[in-house]
């Protein structure tokens, strides 16, 4: 076992793929002599060199674009765009193109391009820095949605998204790339299409993913105190679901709660529920609940921020009410 950061995985990540494949290569606004805005690409360029770490104009529409054109021309492209927020700069292109090419092509053309971008409050950024749009990106068919929550998942994703022969996107929390962990002896590929159980349980699921994981331990963590064992499943995957390991865990535990850092309406949370709702009822004590951000705009005094977000006093209080329904 080796200690890592989750930023220091994500770049070992990099250096490896930029190593294994020559038609790999990293583009984005400050990615190379800078290190990017959260330092995962410090030391590629002068590592690789500016063919392969591109720095590009600040125009995520252009660059995004440039990114598929440049996959459909038969490279491995990573796309780097700062923050969730400016990605909504670049919504005609992904979603109008990368998603939707295979399909109008009849299948003669993929974009196997990965997308990686920061999502996530908790920083005191205010409104136009602090959104959690994965849900949004969820919703559209075509492309797949990966949110690593642990170190091991930074480490091991990215591989296996450049094999993918359509679009990835990697929603990375902010709050994420200071976490340290202990990296396991030879770790290497994750599984991209499963869910994790991160700590079984008997008496209720928690489900969360990115950001809201570890705040979904640490409830846990409490719960147990409390003499309730709660399952934490860290979804991974936004797009496809892993329905089979959620659904397993619910009929064990017979009751869940989901949390999900975007607003509560139209929420990732509300399809997860529904979901369930769907293929499990019958296995359900108790209704399915969630815990997701106040809707409002994220503010900025620290203190406000913190009471807008899912929290573990939340989490708690969530799985206390469900046994006023036995």
């Amino acid at each position: 076992m080796t200690a890592s950061s989750y930023r220091e995985a994500l770049r070992q990540a990099h250096r490896e793929a930029l190593a294994r494949d020559p038609r790999v290569f990293l583009m984005g606004e400050d990615v190379g002599k800078y290190g990017g805005t959260y330092a995962v690409s410090k030391g590629l360029l002068e590592e690789f060199g500016p063919q392969r770490i591109r720095d590009t104009p600040l125009s995520e529409l252009a660059f995004v674009g440039a990114g598929i054109g440049a996959a459909l021309g038969g490279m491995r492209p990573i796309v780097e765009v700062m923050t969730v927020n400016f990605s909504l700069l670049a919504l005609d292109p992904i979603v109008n193109t990368a998603a939707a090419l295979r399909h109008m092509s009849g299948g003669q053309f993929h974009v196997p391009l990965v997308i990686r971008m920061a999502t996530g409050a908790g920083r005191q950024l205010a409104a136009q820095h602090s959104h959690s749009l994965e849900g949004w990106y969820a919703h559209i068919p075509g492309i797949k949605v990966l949110a690593p929550a642990t170190v091991e998942d930074a480490r091991g994703m990215l591989w296996p998204a450049l094999q993918d022969p359509d679009p990835v996107l990697m929603f990375e929390h902010a709050l994420l790339y200071n976490l340290e962990q202990e990296l396991p002896a030879g770790a290497g590929e994750v599984d991209i299409r499963r869910a994790r159980i991160r700590r079984p349980g008997r008496d209720v699921t928690l489900v969360g993913y990115g950001g809201t994981l570890e705040k979904s331990l640490e409830a846990a963590r409490i719960l147990a105190q409390q003499g309730i064992e709660a399952e934490v499943i860290d979804l991974r995957v936004l797009r496809p679901l892993d329905d089979a390991t959620l659904l397993e865990s619910v009929r064990r535990t017979r009751r869940a709660v989901v949390v999900d850092e975007g607003w509560r309406s139209g929420s990732l949370a509300a399809e997860i529920m529904a979901r369930i709702m769907e293929q499990a009822f019958y296995d359900l004590d108790a209704p399915v609940a969630r815990v997701c951000s106040e809707e409002v705009p994220i503010p900025y005094a620290k203190h406000l921020e913190e009471a807008a977000l899912p929290q573990p006093a939340k989490i708690v209080a969530a799985v206390q009410n469900l046994w006023g329904n036995r």
